[in-house]
């Protein structure tokens, strides 16, 4: 009886070529080597991405708790400069700061200037 190699067909690669190494060295196996190398490119790149993008995301995150924190500042900064505006406030600052300005007692007036016609 003829071997199957010699008469031109091959054996399929099996288990024990496999487990031996043979397998590397088949023909069909060794014509899907680029495309191989290929999936395993494309696999380091999907798996980069995910590395990048879950750093992106933990930023963000970080960048969110700061912002929180910036807001919450910004709103009670503003809440105490609206308290030190106030009228009474400013008058008692001035008035322990030793500048001697006073309130005026009498409101303030409008003045009125009335334009006078120049005569040719």
């Amino acid at each position: 009886m003829a071997n199957n190699t010699e008469s031109g067909t091959k054996k399929k690669p099996g288990v024990s070529s496999f487990l031996r190494g043979t397998i590397l060295t088949d023909d069909r196996v060794t014509r899907q080597f680029p495309f191989l190398i290929f999936l395993v490119v494309l696999g380091l790149l999907m798996i980069t991405n995910r590395y990048r993008s879950e750093k992106v995301i933990r930023q963000i995150e970080i960048l969110q708790g700061t912002i929180d924190d910036l807001r919450s500042q910004s709103v009670t900064n503003s809440a105490r400069l609206m308290h030190m505006s106030k009228p009474s406030d400013v008058a008692n600052r001035v008035r322990n700061a030793g500048l001697g300005l006073e309130e005026p007692i009498r409101p303030p007036r409008t003045i009125e200037v009335r334009k006078i016609k120049e005569r040719k």
